[in-house]
């Protein structure tokens, strides 16, 4: 199960945040298929400390030999061993830590396929009320934070905790006392630890999402920039990012005094600890209970767990860290695998690859409704057919939810209420939506254009493109379709852009094709190459377009028009054109429009 979902104060809904338990199941059941790796690294890691405790015990016997007064050829038997256990160690440490180091990277891998495939599958919806921060501070630096942790923290944890409980064995084998007097550090250790823990997760996490709201704030500030400039908001603006920064940095030197404070506590622990093994070793030497040497080896012990205790002990803040960050994580993983709840009845709704197609009709919308939220409806029980190979145009006055039914039609996005059902197509893919914000991907053309059919072949690549009319400037490219496009690559245009995402639509051959304003980003000057290129895709599957241009809706069999979340009328263009209602207006508005903004002759 997940925390309710933490508000930042950007206004946004943030991500929700699994509770320690299902954190904690998420990550046995990421180890789960690889508990052979697990056991065997573990069991090497003993092997490799329990040879390394050898060392203590041989120096002690050095010191007995030395003290005695005996010949010096006593003393290369213990050099000898020492030696030995000293290649033993290192072999086997680095087999055991190299099997941890492997099963981390590997659970690594496992969390982030299983994250970017559940983020993938988000309500659009749901992303939406998040904010692009939220989800990139997760993608980027809490993946970064457990990926730390994984390489890292991970085999050093493994390791001191081996020693430190071997080494506390070691000292009682060589007498009791001595291991009483090195427990008396413990409860220092152990208050310090839980002094830290009790303020670290929440501290951690508050800084996680500070981050997410910070990095938020620069997306909407970068990416609107013309718009803060056109009303004059930078001041705002940046105010707004300085004081989040702020918040950001203030959090992070909490977290530095905190580990400050922590070093500082462990410290004492190891005076103390130091101090009375000594203590310890004086009296038993003096009673003649121990020999020096034995003594030496078990101050020897004791000073061997500082390396241990304390990087255990700090080893906490990357395990704190990391937990925060693989919370925000299993949080997203469980909110796409468990849909959110939702007001009424429950919806259904197929995905794309489980819809049917009957003989009567392609797509069935039955009383969908939608809500963006309590009191936030946006679709009224909306029931709409398309019939097979039926061309349909949504319109309507912004707000009317047009997109919504889109996203709700193509399957990104589950209704509050209501069902749909739509075609099985022939290829991968049986619905493929195509909106007005298209992202060209790093890599070359074809590359970008095999996204929709992995296995197309060059004559494949450019029948999609000639089908949509961009296979002449697609050729003449530099380097044609092994040119590189996207972030750094050869820059594409805004119409461009959208000609790939047609071909890509027209390579994956979908049963169903919806359009969300696909041709809103050309301008006037390329709106109609764009709509030719839409009509040459579309052809001959079931489509349901929403029209940006009402030429689209005069091009289209039916038109449905959508009025504050209701279908109010549907037909032909003529016969809605002529009938005087809603969309007669919006034909008379847009028909006006650009009458008045036509050159004269």
């Amino acid at each position: 199960m997940t925390t309710p979902s933490p508000t930042a104060d950007t206004g946004a809904e943030l991500l929700p945040i699994a509770t320690p338990a299902r954190t904690r199941a998420a990550l046995r059941t990421l180890i789960r298929p690889d508990r052979g790796l697990a056991l065997t690294g573990l069991g090497i890691l003993v092997a490799a400390t329990a040879v390394g405790l050898l060392v203590q015990p041989l120096l002690g016997r050095i010191v007995d030999i030395v003290a005695d007064g005996r010949p010096a050829g006593d003393l290369t038997l213990p050099v000898v061993l020492l030696v030995a256990v000293a290649v033993v160690q290192g072999l086997t440490t680095t087999l055991g830590l190299t099997r941890i180091a492997r099963l981390g990277e590997t659970v690594l891998a496992r969390l982030r396929e299983r994250f970017v495939e559940r983020a993938l599958n988000l309500p659009a919806d749901r992303l939406e009320r998040a904010g692009a921060g939220d989800l990139t501070a997760r993608v980027t630096g809490d993946v970064a934070r457990v990926a730390e942790a994984v390489r890292s923290a991970l085999p050093e944890m493994a390791r001191s905790v081996l020693a430190i409980l071997l080494t506390l064995g070691a000292l009682a084998l060589l007498d009791v006392r001595f291991l009483l007097a090195a427990l008396l550090a413990v409860p220092v250790q152990l208050l310090t630890a839980r002094w830290y823990v009790r303020r670290a997760l929440t501290l951690y996490a508050d800084q996680r999402v500070a981050n997410g709201a910070q990095q938020q704030q620069l997306l909407e500030t970068i990416g609107g920039a013309v718009t803060v400039r056109g009303h004059r908001l930078e001041e705002q603006h940046t105010e707004r990012s300085a004081g989040r920064s702020r918040k950001a940095v203030d959090l992070t030197m909490r977290s530095v005094n905190l580990v400050l404070g922590f070093y500082g506590r462990l410290h004492i622990a190891e005076y103390i600890g130091l101090a009375a093994v000594l203590i310890a070793g004086f009296w038993l030497v003096r009673d003649g209970a121990v020999s020096i040497g034995t003594a030496t080896a078990a101050a020897l012990y004791f000073h061997s767990l500082f390396g241990p205790v304390n990087a255990a002990l700090v080893l906490l803040d990357d395990a704190q860290s990391a937990a925060a960050g693989l919370a925000r994580l299993v949080g997203v993983t469980d909110l796409a695998e468990q849909p959110e709840p939702t007001a009424g009845k429950a919806a259904s709704v197929s995905v794309p690859q489980q819809r049917t197609v009957s003989s009567e009709a392609a797509v069935t919308v039955h009383e969908v409704s939608h809500a963006y939220g309590p009191g936030r409806p946006v679709l009224h029980e909306v029931s709409l057919t398309l019939k097979a190979g039926e061309h349909v145009a949504l319109v309507g006055t912004s707000g009317a939810g047009k997109s919504t039914l889109a996203r709700i039609v193509a399957g990104v996005q589950q209704p509050t209420t209501g069902t749909v059902t739509a075609p099985a197509g022939t290829g991968e893919a049986s619905v493929v939506l195509v909106t007005q914000e298209v992202h060209v991907f790093t890599g070359s053309l074809a590359e970008d254009l095999r996204l929709a059919r992995p296995d197309a072949t060059d004559a494949d690549l450019r029948t999609a493109l000639s089908t949509v009319h961009a296979l002449d400037w697609a050729e003449a490219l530099p380097d044609g379709l092994a040119t590189v496009v996207g972030e750094g690559g050869h820059r594409l245009d805004p119409a461009r852009a959208q000609q790939l995402a047609l071909a890509r639509l027209a390579l994956a051959d979908p049963a169903l094709a919806v359009l969300d304003e696909a041709t809103a980003e050309a301008g006037s000057a390329g709106a109609r190459v764009l709509e030719r290129s839409a009509e040459a895709a579309l052809a001959g599957r079931t489509a349901l377009v929403v029209a940006h241009r009402l030429t689209q809706a005069v091009a289209a069999d039916r038109v449905v028009v959508l009025e504050a979340g209701r279908v109010v009328e549907s037909g032909p263009h003529d016969e809605l054109r002529d009938a005087d209602g809603p969309y007669a207006a919006l034909w008379r508005a847009w028909s006006g429009s650009r009458a008045t903004t036509a050159p004269h002759p």
